[in-house]
């Protein structure tokens, strides 16, 4: 989970730029799905990736107008397999 910050709360400026550039993700990075708050000062994006540094191409075109926070998450199943595996 990728949660933008909008710099100076300027979406605009994020969303001009998206419509003259794309995204700009590394091949690797996948694209899911977004919200935006009501308030339009966050975006929240849900992104597959094989690590959160292959992210960082990504992050980096876009760090002028966005302060991000990255969030790793793994499925409920995913989560729970992998507890009973580490307490067996």
């Amino acid at each position: 989970m990728v949660i933008e910050q909008f710099r100076n709360r300027d979406a605009r400026a994020v969303g001009e730029r998206f419509r003259h550039k794309g995204r700009m993700m590394p091949e690797d990075l996948k694209y899911v799905s977004s919200w935006v708050d009501a308030q339009a000062m966050r975006c929240f994006q849900l992104m597959e990736a094989p690590s959160a540094e292959a992210m960082q191409p990504w992050v980096k075109a876009w760090e002028d107008l966005v302060d991000f926070e990255i969030v790793p998450l793994e499925t409920s199943q995913e989560f729970w397999e992998r507890l009973a595996r580490e307490h067996s």
